[in-house]
C-alpha cells in the first residue's frame, strides 16, 4: 500500500465477490430464538440494501451440520454482526451455539455488535469485550437506519 497505510478490514472487495460468488460481505451472529424475528429482519434488510449476509436459516441446508456450517460461513464473510438480544444472554450464558461463535468473533477485527431490546450496560455484564467494540444500538436508531449504517460501512 503507498505510503505505509494499512487497508481496514472492512475495506470493499468488489472483485472477489464477482470471482467467489459464496464469499459474504456479513455474517449474521444471533441468538435461536430471534431467527425468525429480528435476526430475520435485519437480514432481510440489509439485503434490500444489496449487502449479502450468511443467515443460518437460509444458507445452512437439511442435513448439514449447524456447526461447520457455521464454521465455512464465518471463514467466507468479511465482517461479522453479532445482534445482542436477552436471547442472546441466554444463549451465551447456556454456553451454546452462539458462545462458540462468538469466542471465533471475537479473535477478529471485524465484528459490530448490534443491540436489540437491551443495552451495552447489560452486554458488558455478559460479555465486556464485545460490550468493548464500536456498535449499534436500537435505543437510539431502528433496524432500518442501522442496516443502512452497515451497509455504507461495508461499501467502504
Amino acid at each position: 500500500m503507498p505510503n505505509g497505510a494499512r487497508s481496514s478490514p472492512f475495506a470493499a472487495r468488489p472483485s472477489s465477490r464477482r470471482s467467489h460468488p459464496e464469499r459474504r460481505d456479513l455474517f449474521l451472529c444471533h441468538a435461536w430464538g430471534d431467527r425468525l424475528g429480528a435476526a430475520k429482519e435485519l437480514h432481510d434488510l440489509l439485503e434490500s440494501l444489496d449487502v449479502t449476509v450468511w443467515f443460518s436459516e437460509k444458507d445452512v441446508g437439511l442435513g448439514k451440520s449447524l456447526v461447520r456450517e457455521i464454521d465455512k460461513g464465518l471463514r467466507k464473510s468479511r465482517i461479522s454482526i453479532v445482534l445482542v438480544t436477552p436471547a442472546l444472554f441466554t444463549s451465551l450464558e447456556a454456553e451454546g451455539v452462539a458462545d462458540k461463535e462468538l469466542s471465533a468473533l471475537l479473535a477478529t477485527g471485524r465484528v459490530i455488535p448490534v443491540v436489540h431490546g437491551t443495552t451495552f450496560e447489560a452486554l458488558r455484564d455478559i460479555s465486556p469485550l464485545l460490550a468493548a467494540r464500536s456498535g449499534l444500538s436500537t435505543e437510539a436508531s431502528s433496524l432500518e437506519v442501522i442496516a443502512a449504517k452497515i451497509a455504507d460501512t461495508v461499501r467502504v
